[in-house]
This record gives C-alpha cells, sequence and structure tokens, in this order.
C-alpha cells in the first residue's frame, strides 16, 4: 500500500481507515501530490507531522470528510485572522435523545444503525459516543490555522448544514447540502473547480426545519474527553484514538458495554503520559503503549 502510495498520481485518495492509514498517507504527501483525507485517525494521531511533511514538500491536503470539506469551503485561507470560530455539525447519532440508563444497554446493532448515513461499524459506533466528532475537531485543529478554543460543535439532527465559519464582523458562512458523500467527494475531485453530481438537490421546503442544540457532555462523555485533548495542545491525541479502537473493537464483539467505552479512554488517558511524538516511530510506539494500556483497562472491567 506505501508502494502505491507513491505512484506519480495526480490526485490520491488517503481513506484506509484507523492509524494502519498512516504511512501510506505520509508516502503521499512526502511525494508532494495532492491528498484528499478521508482518514480522520492518522490526522488525529500525528497531524503536525503530517501538516509539517505537506509543507515541507508541497503537498496538498483537501479534506473529504463532509464537515472538514464545508469548511475547507467557507474558509478564507487567505485572511485567517478574520475568522473567529469553525463549528463542525454532528447528527447525535442514534442514541441522541436516550437516557443513560437506556444507553447503559445499547448493542452493537442499535449503535451502528446511523439516522443519516450510511458509514462502517467502527465510525457508526464513534458517532454514536460522539467521539467521532471530538476526533474531527482535533482534525479541524490540524487542517485550519485557528487556535483550539476555536473549534466547535453542535448538534444538528438533520444533517443538512455540515459546518459554519463565523467571522470576526459577526457573519456566519455554512455549507449545506443532502447528507450524501458523493458531495464532497466530487469537490475534492474537481478542486479547485466544480463537478456534476446525481446528487439529490437540497429543499429546504420539504425539510421545513432545522435544528439546533449543545452536545451534552454528561450523556456523551466520549465528546468531552476529544475537547479536552483538544484544548490541552492535542499532543496526547494519538493515546485518545488507539485507546477509542480497542473499545469500540471491544464493544462491536460484546465484550463490554456501550458505555464502557468512554470509561477505558478516560482509563488510558489517565494512566499513560509519554512525551509528545516527534517522528513517525513515536507516533507507533505511543500508539502501542495505548493500546496496552486500554486493553488492560478493559480486562480489569469484564474480570
Amino acid at each position: 500500500v506505501i508502494e502505491a502510495a507513491t505512484i506519480d498520481a495526480d490526485w490520491t485518495m488517503a481513506a484506509i481507515v484507523g492509524i494502519a492509514g498512516l504511512k501510506p498517507a505520509m508516502a503521499a504527501l512526502k511525494g508532494g501530490r495532492t491528498v484528499a483525507l478521508a482518514n480522520k485517525e492518522a490526522l488525529v494521531s500525528a497531524g503536525t507531522l503530517m501538516t509539517g511533511a505537506a509543507k515541507a514538500h508541497g503537498a496538498t491536503m483537501l479534506p473529504v470528510d463532509s464537515e472538514h470539506n464545508a469548511v475547507f469551503q467557507c474558509f478564507d485561507h487567505a485572511a485567517p485572522n478574520s475568522i473567529r470560530r469553525v463549528i463542525l455539525t454532528a447528527s447525535g447519532g442514534p442514541f441522541r435523545d436516550w437516557s443513560l440508563e437506556a444507553m447503559r444497554a445499547a448493542t452493537p446493532a442499535q449503535a451502528v444503525k446511523h439516522p443519516n448515513w450510511s458509514m462502517g461499524a467502527k465510525i457508526s459506533v464513534d458517532s454514536a459516543t460522539l467521539m467521532n466528532k471530538g476526533l474531527e475537531l482535533i482534525e479541524a485543529f490540524h487542517l485550519f490555522p485557528l487556535p483550539a478554543e476555536g473549534f466547535e460543535a453542535i448538534i444538528h439532527p438533520q444533517s443538512v448544514v455540515h459546518a459554519l465559519v463565523d467571522y470576526i464582523d459577526g457573519s456566519v458562512l455554512a455549507q449545506l447540502g443532502t447528507p450524501d458523500m458523493r458531495t464532497p467527494i466530487a469537490h475534492s475531485l474537481a478542486w479547485p473547480q466544480r463537478m456534476a453530481t446525481p446528487c439529490r438537490a437540497l429543499d429546504l421546503a420539504a425539510i421545513g426545519r432545522l435544528d439546533f442544540s449543545a452536545p451534552d457532555v454528561e450523556r456523551f462523555p466520549a465528546f468531552g474527553l476529544a475537547r479536552e485533548v483538544l484544548l490541552a495542545g492535542a499532543e496526547r491525541s494519538a493515546i485518545l484514538n488507539a485507546a477509542n479502537e480497542i473499545a469500540v473493537a471491544a464493544f462491536l464483539q460484546g465484550r463490554i458495554g456501550f458505555l464502557d467505552i468512554a470509561l477505558i479512554v478516560r482509563k488510558a488517558l489517565d494512566r499513560y503520559d509519554p512525551p509528545a511524538p516527534a517522528s513517525l516511530d513515536d507516533v507507533f510506539a505511543i500508539d502501542a503503549g495505548a493500546r496496552r494500556t486500554a486493553q488492560a483497562a478493559m480486562e480489569a472491567i469484564t474480570a
């Protein structure tokens, strides 16, 4: 896969799930190519290294995640000082209105049933815990030049508004569209031009209303954990990501409960505190250490 990433192509899509996508993505960036990023875990775990590689080798990173692609379209890249905040939207997932007690008994089949998007099992569970939105805030921090506190998230059940960019003069630019990944993929393929897609046209009159609310960190502590990591400088995000991957896999296997996911990630963050990574080897070493710590925490829960 790494060899494929070094092929002299005009455009490379980095879409391997998890930390496994990091080395190929870095290989493509070091080739000075246009790299469309559909893998958030690589950027979360090694964002400083990836953006440094892109700058050093003249590569272009295009975000494919619907929210980051939306920000990319609204963000004034020539005048980042004119921007106050970037706000990512989240559907709230399948458990948006569930109580903690109900979520305690949630099954993997219920967790992967996303109300708006068709996605894989791991990212669907991340959406259900809101960890996905927390990871996306960290991803946005590495993609767009604002301080950590300039990135926020809001619950928006309809998934029509994908992101908003708040300017210092009070103007807020938002990107809207039907929840269909073909739109951000097409934007990344055609950039800086646009191309036609077969996506259904947005019909606001038929939708009728757009709702927004603040994330509930008491019911969704995984989001709070990710935000804590972000506000601390995102240096511990590789631990967050690795521990989450272990916990989600265990939940999908039926070994732990839904609420145990955030608990295991919290324990990994509390118990493992390596220095910030300075190289890819450091990132993989931290990833391995965080997985061992999360595995031990999980085994203590299930013993």
